[in-house]
């Protein structure tokens, strides 16, 4: 049997466009699913093609999570009363993954109840991207392949070929992830420092570190509000900087974003595709993941390492 035969593909409403472009990069179609909605809003997902003895593979962001998520798990448990071998959830942007922790009393950790949804339907193998906090991946008690979203974007800076480059984290809790950026350049990074009175509201910032005279650019897994990093693009100008772009992987982009981004110092927002974009945006630069997933989901099949596509 060949690869193509035993391995299936198929994609939720969140992830359609996504789900075709890694089918596609895989070398073969998206299969035929069919996703009823009743007339009380609920789901009904079914395949129309056989499944049986197939490593199936289920596309899905979870974002906005309530609806997508229920729609990926009812996907799993469809395929897996199908017989299908294994079923491998490929969740390219994982909701409630900032939900990570207890930061205050009497709170819930959303991303550990998301992960035993997952593994409560069945599910075999989880493949995802740039989760906010790494150790996500030990609420799961089955593989998870975390892929790496500067495999992609990476590429695009150094083709820029910018001078003077320097990274910035737009908050403390970012350094690590900035740090692994800056290094595939062998470049330094600073570190904008914000205080915040409440959720997606920021009292103040500050940089740590000098960029007078530098090309920045701010690496962060998720840019939702757009208000942190707007506001550390404009801090990083009014500090010297020649010019400020933003490598984020999740454009979740909600409420004033667009519009923010767009009247903000940012040259460009350069994000993948892991969301589906609202709207159009001058500003914003996608660069596709669909590869990347597709060699993922190719090497899995075959048994080969993942870490050596981003390593």
């Amino acid at each position: 049997m060949s690869m193509s035969q035993r391995v299936k593909i198929f994609a939720g409403n969140a992830s359609h466009e996504l789900g075709e472009k890694i089918a596609a990069s895989f070398g073969q179609p998206l299969g035929d699913l069919s996703i009823q909605r009743f007339a009380d809003t609920e789901l009904g997902p079914s395949f129309n093609e056989s499944v049986r003895g197939c490593a199936v593979f289920l596309i899905q962001s979870t974002n906005p999570p309530a609806e997508n998520l229920m729609e990926l798990m009812l996907m799993v448990d469809a395929a897996k009363r199908a017989s299908a071998a294994s079923v491998t959830v490929v969740m390219p942007y994982y909701g409630y993954a900032r939900q990570d922790r207890k930061d205050k009393p009497r709170v819930s950790i959303g991303a550990k109840v998301v992960a035993d949804f997952v593994q409560s339907v069945g599910t075999d193998r989880l493949m995802t991207c740039d989760l906010h906090a790494g150790q996500i991946q030990g609420f799961f008690d089955i593989p998870v392949d975390h892929l790496d979203g500067a495999t992609v974007t990476a590429p695009y800076i150094k083709s820029l070929n910018l001078d003077n480059l320097i990274f910035a984290s737009p908050d403390v809790g970012g350094v690590v992830r900035t740090r692994a950026f800056a290094k595939k350049f062998g470049a330094e990074i600073v570190v904008c420092d914000k205080m915040r009175l409440r959720a997606n509201e920021i009292a103040s910032m500050q940089v740590i570190g000098d960029v007078t005279g530098m090309n920045v650019v701010l690496v962060d897994d998720i840019v939702d509000t757009a208000g942190t990093i707007c506001k550390a693009a404009e801090l990083l100008m009014e500090r010297g900087a020649l010019s400020v772009r933003a490598v984020i992987t999740h454009a979740v982009l909600s409420g004033p974003a667009h519009e923010r981004i767009r009247t903000s110092a940012l040259t460009e927002l350069i994000v993948c595709d892991t969301i589906a974009l609202r709207e159009e945006n001058p500003k914003v630069k996608v660069i596709s993941l669909a590869p990347l997933f597709a060699s993922a989901i190719r090497n899995v099949v075959s048994h080969e390492s993942i870490s050596s596509l981003f390593v």
